[in-house]
């Protein structure tokens, strides 16, 4: 039966800038908290693990990595060989990026970040739902293009531009690219207000570095002993605590203490058919 959740809305420190002769009514204010990748130099270029079993998948990936390598940030991406696999586990220093039928649990997309000092990623994962993109309702190109794009960039520290279902032409908001709109092309890549966003975010420099520098070193990264009790695993228990929910269901925050000290956060992209069936609900119980 359906559990209805009360909400705790997690409070986070959002700056306001103003350029000259632009209105404040169109900057973007969407950085995930203040979640980034540590990093002593600029620009850097974080690995994107290729765990994707198809070659349309592929495709999209590819095509997301040019689209937000377009934006002059110092926040550059490349495609190198996955080593989580279907489970996509999390490999220090990368984002590691895979499709599959993860099952009839609701959910489209799926992206978690490991966080230490509160603040810097160590390592991040994203993960598309085969289950119901392999159904006449999602599986359209402009759809999974529009999720990889996010889950990605959600692993950069970007949050949500909107959520009530419009399109403000981002990857970053929650227009669904299906049904009358699956010919769209709407919400499929960033914008200038995600790049503007990502320059905000990695407009400093830290003193240590999160992110793995070489193809060989992520490979051995992947292969090495694993991060005991920082990984998401398949199932959603291991998400933790449901600390944010949007007002029509589609988007929820999870987030898990680790006995390291370290945080798991997760961004929960769930279908339009289980945000329907109860929006205030935590749709990992809602059936």
């Amino acid at each position: 039966m359906a559990r209805t959740i009360i909400q705790r809305v997690a409070a986070s420190a959002c700056v306001g800038f103003l350029f000259s002769a632009v209105s404040t009514a169109v900057l973007a204010d969407h950085a995930w908290a203040t979640y980034h990748w540590a990093r002593t130099s600029n620009p850097f270029t974080l690995k994107l693990g290729n765990n994707m079993t198809t070659t349309s998948w592929v495709e999209h990936l590819n095509t997301t990595v040019q689209d937000w390598n377009s934006g002059g940030t110092p926040l550059m991406t490349s495609v190198v060989d996955g080593t989580a696999g279907k489970r996509c586990k999390m490999v220090a220093g990368t984002t590691q990026v895979c499709n599959g039928k993860y099952g009839n649990n609701g959910w489209l997309g799926l992206a978690s970040i490991n966080i230490t000092g509160g603040t810097h990623i160590t390592q991040g994962s994203a993960k598309m739902n085969d289950t119901y993109f392999g159904t006449a309702t999602y599986n359209n190109p402009n759809e999974k293009l529009h999720v990889v794009c996010q889950e990605v960039a959600h692993t950069f520290g970007l949050g949500h531009t909107s959520e009530d279902g419009s399109s403000q032409n981002t990857c970053m908001d929650y227009f669904s690219n299906t049904g009358s709109n699956a010919g769209s092309t709407l919400s499929t890549k960033p914008n200038t207000h995600d790049f503007y966003q990502l320059n905000v975010i990695y407009g400093h420099l830290d003193s240590t570095s999160t992110v793995a520098q070489i193809a060989e070193e992520v490979a051995a990264m992947g292969h090495g002993p694993s991060a005991v009790g920082r990984d998401i695993s398949d199932d959603p228990n291991s998400w933790g605590q449901l600390v944010r929910q949007s007002a029509n269901g589609r988007s929820s925050t999870y987030e898990r203490e680790n006995a390291d000290g370290s945080r798991n956060i997760t961004h929960v992209f769930w279908t339009n058919e289980a945000a329907a069936r109860c929006p205030a609900c935590d749709h990992r119980h809602d059936r």
